[in-house]
C-alpha cells in the first residue's frame, strides 16, 4: 500500500480531469444585476446528454471515512459531474485519468471549502472525501437511461493510505 499526500487544488493541476469551480481572478467576470453582482461565467461545461440523459441538481451529505484508505474508484461514461461544497470545509479529491484505469496515475488534491470540482465524462474518481465532519455538497449530475457508473476495486497492493498533511493520522 502506498501513502499519498494531497497537493493543492489548482485549475492548472486539475485540468486533465475537469475544472475547478471557484470565483477566481482567472475566470471570465461579468457585471450583472445593474452592478450588484458579478457572474463568474462558464466555470464548467455540463455534459450529460449522451444516451438521452438530462441534467439534475442534488444535495449529497458525505461522512468521513473510518480509515484513510482508498479502495474503490468510479467513473461516469455518459455524463460529467460537479460537486460544490456547501459546508465550507476542506475536503480531498482523488482522481485518475479517463481511459483504462491505472492506479499508478491516481492524484490526490486538497480542496478548500470554497472550491468545487467538475469531473469530465469518464474521469476516474473516488467518492467524496470529507475530512472532519459530515459535509453537504450541491451536485450537478446526469439522470437517464443507460449504465452511467463503472467501478473498479483496487487490489490490496494498489490501495492508497491518505496522508492528511504528510502523516497518516487522518481521520482524527
Amino acid at each position: 500500500m502506498r501513502l499519498l499526500t494531497p497537493e493543492p487544488l489548482t485549475a492548472e493541476a486539475f485540468a486533465q480531469f475537469g475544472s475547478v469551480i471557484e470565483a477566481s481572478d482567472d475566470a471570465v467576470q461579468l457585471d450583472i444585476n445593474q452592478g450588484h453582482a458579478v457572474r463568474y461565467d462558464r466555470l464548467a461545461e455540463v455534459d450529460v446528454a449522451d444516451g438521452g440523459g438530462a441534467g439534475t441538481i442534488s444535495l449529497f451529505r458525505a461522512r468521513p471515512l473510518e480509515e484513510p484508505v482508498l479502495k474503490k474508484f468510479e467513473r461516469h461514461p455518459l455524463g460529467s459531474q460537479s460537486f460544490v461544497p456547501l459546508s465550507g470545509r476542506p475536503y480531498f479529491v482523488a482522481v485518475a485519468p479517463a481511459g483504462a484505469f491505472d492506479p499508478a496515475q491516481i492524484r490526490l488534491f486538497r480542496a478548500k471549502g470554497h472550491q468545487g470540482v467538475h469531473y469530465r465524462k469518464g474521469v476516474w474518481h473516488h467518492f467524496l472525501l470529507v475530512l472532519d465532519a459530515d459535509s453537504d455538497f450541491l451536485v450537478v449530475d446526469r439522470a437517464g437511461p443507460g449504465d452511467n457508473c463503472e467501478e473498479v476495486e483496487l487490489a490490496p497492493a494498489d490501495q492508497i493510505r491518505v496522508s492528511k498533511d504528510g502523516d497518516a493520522s487522518w481521520p482524527t
